[in-house]
């Protein structure tokens, strides 16, 4: 029999739609209910493609006697993290208060009034191994909440302050100190062999790979470019990428990037997509182009759908077993290679009779590239790469008569904005009309599916839009149309992020104490109203809102726009100041601030000069260059008014280069454009 989640489009709802515990969803049915009948709540919250929350469905949910158990003292809400990162944000930050840790399944006890008084992450049916079961918590958990009113009430005050936002003030004054400081932390948890920061498990963060790339091009320092080419060699050799379909996971749980947790993220492969063009960029390594490549050809095949929207991402399991899909054993790859070509690739990829991972093998490319390997057994580099390259396709098109992962169909906001970001930069980078196509057609079905009367939503599916959208919707639209912008140079993406900037700051702008509130003025109100500063696996909305609206100043040259940066960076300074390494995509905008400001204006003619200089300001790195180029000024008039005092001269491409408020003589020979712009 369904419960009332069979009516929700979540598919993480849906998931538990016919579970015999008796979920409501998110809303104010379920603690009127708890009010009535004098009960405590348990929210849990996750997502569809998380493997723990599979577990404990089918250990817990699915079972008949903790359903009971449930049913009969609890009001039970089940929330889709990915549809509600408002409510999700809340109660992670009560269970890390609690706990010292976080993930999910999350799973928090509260009372009607929403406040926390118990959390924690995974719970096992029975207790074991010092860890809480739920048969236990719950009866004890409901003992105590009606034994004990007066302390659940005392514990649940605690956590609702715990909870508020904390409002330091402008009582610190952030500096370049705060990017010394940042900097050497990352020197510190740097894996000099494998790359990546800290202990295991492993996350990419590419978001800090950014702040390398700009903290590199501002300071000079080789190292800061050698821990971002050493962490994309290591993530993209080790077995958390998929080298027959393309495409990240979401972490390993090893320090060489080998066993990955095998679900896959779409906005972890737009950020990296983002980090490995812009290591090309930077670099010129054609692997890191040929990694972004894959990566986006591996979205494009896989997680779009006909309207031109993305999917949320890929299940970890398969079949009820975890990355089922991806393992291999040497038969099967000499099956469908033939035993010379297959044996071949087994040596290249790791793919041994013993197994790299539980008698099975993740196939990777740790420790050796194909050409190490020729030089290694005195064969030709060249022939090597070409075989196992033609040897992928192969095994790609057996695998994929394979049972597949779920595929979480859901389309959100954010990450489709993130998605069109990345497509945009890659086009931009590596000439691809193909990938700027696919980002315009994205952000057109933002615009046409994902909002309500001008009013940006959080998801689209079957039709359905649902929730207001947060500050990281805007935020990354924002990052979507500069991006746009930039590689298509058509005005009417600079004049819709104004618009969405206007907006964004009408709806989240915190006007007494500065940054960005993390829900919209004109949203459901919740326990708290948080202001988030720190990045997690994305970049906070704070951070990215701050970084883009800096650009939009100076695309524009709105200096509103630049003071709201500035006031965000006093109201989070002290966060700053003293945890850096909890905002590398905060700093960014901040790098940008310590930096000349450098404006490039191009007034293309018909002539072969303007795609000189027009592929030179979009294929190189020039992060901390704003540059406006079309063949009217008049064009730019309402998005960039200061641009139409610029002129052509005797109707040749002219290049206006300015830093710091003073331009020099403009040009009109592309060579000496360029040497302008290698001067900057």
């Amino acid at each position: 029999m369904a419960n009332r989640l069979i009516d929700e489009q979540s598919p993480y709802l849906q998931q538990h739609a016919h579970n015999p515990v008796d979920w409501y969803p998110w809303g104010e049915e379920a603690f009127e209910k708890a009010r009535k009948e004098n009960k405590p709540v348990m929210v849990s919250i996750g997502y569809s493609t998380c493997h723990w929350c599979h577990v404990m469905e089918r250990e817990s949910f699915e079972d008949e006697d903790i359903a009971k158990l449930m049913n009969d003292r609890f009001v039970a809400i089940k929330v889709d993290r990915e549809e509600r990162p408002d409510v999700d944000a809340i109660y992670m930050t009560a269970c890390q208060a609690m706990t010292g840790h976080g993930g999910w399944p999350l799973n928090v006890f509260v009372t009607p009034d929403q406040k926390p008084f118990y959390a924690g992450t995974y719970f096992p049916k029975e207790s074991m191994r010092g860890m809480p079961g739920m048969t236990d918590v719950i009866t004890q958990l409901y003992d105590r909440y009606q034994d004990d009113p007066e302390k659940i009430k005392e514990v649940s005050e605690q956590m609702a302050d715990v909870v508020q936002p904390q409002t330091a003030g402008h009582d610190s004054v952030l500096s370049e100190e705060a990017l010394a400081k940042g900097f050497h932390e990352l020197q510190q948890t740097f894996h000099p062999t494998y790359g990546g920061f800290g202990n295991a498990p492993k996350f990419p963060t590419p978001h800090v790979l950014m702040y390398l790339f700009r903290y590199y091009r501002w300071s000079g320092d080789e190292k800061a470019l050698d821990m971002a080419r050493t962490t994309l060699d290591g993530m993209a050799a080790g077995g958390m990428y998929d080298h027959i379909g393309g495409g990240f996971a979401r972490y390993s749980v090893d320090e060489k990037w080998l066993v990955p947790h095998f679900e896959k993220m779409l906005y972890d492969n737009a950020l990296l997509a983002i980090a490995y063009t812009e290591g090309w960029q930077v670099t010129g390594e054609s692997r890191f182009r040929q990694t972004a490549e894959e990566v986006l050809d591996y979205v494009l095949r896989g997680m779009q759908d006909a309207k031109g929207g993305f999917y949320s991402g890929e299940d970890a399991d398969s079949e009820g077993v975890e990355g089922k899909f991806y393992l291999w054993t040497p038969g099967q790859i000499k099956q469908i290679l033939g035993e010379e070509n297959g044996s071949l690739f087994c040596e290249v990829y790791d793919i041994t009779e013993d197994g790299n991972f539980e008698g099975v093998n993740i196939p990777n490319l740790i420790g050796q590239s194909p050409e190490a390997f020729a030089r290694g057994h005195d064969l030709d580099p060249k022939q090597v790469r070409e075989r196992v390259e033609q040897a992928k396709p192969l095994l790609f098109e057996a695998r994929e008569e394979r049972i597949h992962p779920h595929t979480d169909d859901k389309m959100l906001t954010s990450w489709n904005a993130l998605m069109t970001a990345a497509l945009a930069r890659a086009g931009r980078a590596f000439d691809s009309d193909r990938y700027v196509d696919a980002a315009e057609r994205a952000f057109a079905f933002i615009e046409s599916h994902l909002l309500q009367d001008g009013r940006v939503m959080v998801r689209y599916r079957g039709g359905d839009v649902k929730h207001k959208g947060f500050i990281d919707d805007y935020a990354n639209i924002l990052w979507a149309l500069l991006e746009l912008y930039e590689s298509t140079l058509k005005p009417e993406y600079l004049t819709k992020a104004r618009y969405y900037a206007d907006q964004m700051t009408a709806l989240f702008w915190d006007e007494e104490n500065g940054g960005f509130y993390f829900y919209g003025s004109d949203a459901e109100e919740l326990l708290t109203r948080p202001k988030e500063s720190f990045d997690g696996a994305m970049p906070s909305g704070n951070s990215t809102a701050v970084r883009e609206l800096l650009r939009l100043a100076r695309f524009t040259g709105n200096t509103a726009y630049e003071e709201k940066v500035r006031s965000a960076q006093d109201a989070f300074a002290r966060e700053l100041t003293e945890i850096p390494g909890a905002h590398f995509h905060f700093l960014q905008s901040y790098l940008l601030l310590c930096s000349d400001m450098k404006e490039v204006v191009v007034l293309t003619g018909e002539d072969e000069e303007a795609r000189t200089v027009t592929n030179a300001l979009q294929q190189r790195f020039y992060p901390e260059v704003t540059y406006l180029i079309h063949d009217d000024p008049g064009a730019l008039a309402e998005a960039a008014p200061f641009a139409s005092y610029y002129h052509k001269i005797e109707g040749k491409t002219t290049v206006y280069v300015c830093r710091n408020f003073a331009c020099r003589q403009p040009v009109t020979e592309a060579a000496e454009a360029l040497r302008m712009l290698d001067d900057l």
